[in-house]
């Protein structure tokens, strides 16, 4: 079965939401795959993914605000705090969504919802370099 493989390097300037859709889109539009999967994973542990909402960002910013408010930085029995006070909330923040996510291919293009679009969920508040991995299979 074809398999195709890229990386890509993002930057993210600190805790938030960072629509990559075009870019995994990019790649699935490269593999010269018809029909098939696109899995997306970051290689992080403080950083996840998530497929939302992409045409009203009050919706991706009311997603922070709940996932602030769930696991907060001030919690003051967190151990694990070597790297800051958002260090083992955003190992928490990561746990609780995902590390990547697959998408049907078909006629060479990911089959996402009219509304949807995938995103690196940042949960550290200091700049990043965070790779993310996408790889896409099939026929």
């Amino acid at each position: 079965m074809p398999a195709h493989a890229e990386s890509l390097e993002l930057h993210p300037r600190g805790k938030g939401t960072y629509e990559i859709t075009s870019e995994v889109a990019g790649i699935v539009a490269r593999s010269g795959i018809s029909t098939g999967t696109v899995t997306v994973f970051v290689r992080h542990t403080s950083a996840s993914l998530v497929i939302m909402e992409n045409a009203d960002p009050s919706a991706r910013r009311d997603l922070e605000v709940f996932f602030d408010k769930l696991v907060p930085e001030d919690t003051p029995w967190f151990i694990h705090t070597l790297e800051g006070p958002d260090d083992m909330p955003s190992h928490i923040r990561m746990a609780l969504t995902r590390t990547s996510e697959v998408v049907p291919v078909v006629r060479g293009r990911m089959t996402l919802g009219t509304w949807q679009g995938i995103f690196l969920f940042e949960h550290r508040r200091a700049p990043h370099h965070r790779e993310i991995v996408v790889s896409v299979v099939g026929e």
